[in-house]
């Protein structure tokens, strides 16, 4: 990747481009990021930049995590993520990553934990289908159906879609576009929704698979 950032999400609103036309965004507040460590093939067996989000008290953190700040000289930081930057070498420990490494029309793919939604069966959490609600299909139009049927296999196979927790994990949303950047007060508006909740934080990089 070439770009990368990790920022809080703010919420959604929208705004007119010069068409007049409305276009959602949602608005993520994005760095300022300061390289924490820079891992290397010979030291590491592989190169990434860890870069650090969100000021936190000192007196919040672990001695071992103190030292590893004091080591790079950067004060601690709420957040650690590692990036695979295709050049490396671009960035330095206690380097500042911004909001204006983004420009308008940026695609970007955005990372973050999604909103837990609890308990939930499959036609909700996958989208099943549910059975016939006349003639003897009984009280279980939404259940999940068969699950390890007759005596061969006997067992409920790996992978099977089933009822249980759904949300509260790792969602990418691809090809956002960049709407607008306020490097002055460091915001990013996206086209479209991005994981998680409010305040909940988000890791934006360049897209993978651009359309």
């Amino acid at each position: 990747m070439v770009k990368a950032i990790i920022g809080k999400k703010i919420g959604m609103t929208q705004i007119f481009d010069e068409n007049g036309n409305v276009i959602p965004v949602t608005v993520v507040a994005a760095g300022p990021c300061v390289v924490v460590q820079k891992k290397t093939v010979q030291n590491d067996g592989y190169a990434a930049v860890q870069v650090g989000f969100g000021d936190v008290s000192a007196t919040k953190v672990n001695k071992p995590s103190k030292g590893h700040f004091d080591k790079a000289d950067v004060a601690p930081k709420r957040h650690l993520k590692e990036f695979k930057f295709d050049d490396p070498d671009a960035l330095n420990v206690g380097d500042l990553i911004k909001a204006d490494t983004f420009e308008q029309g940026d695609k970007v793919d955005v990372s973050g934990i999604s909103k837990g939604k609890g308990y939930a069966g499959t036609i909700k959490r996958y989208g099943h289908h549910r059975l016939k609600e006349t003639h003897g299909t009984g009280p279980v139009h939404r259940h999940a159906g068969s699950n390890g049927a007759n005596s061969d296999p006997s067992r409920v196979m790996k992978g099977k879609k089933l009822p249980g927790h759904m949300g509260a994990e790792n969602v990418t949303v691809q090809n956002l576009i960049v709407v607008k950047v306020d490097a002055e007060n460091n915001l990013i508006a996206l086209k479209g929704a991005v994981p998680g909740p409010k305040n909940g934080i988000v890791y934006i990089t360049d897209s993978v698979k651009k359309a």
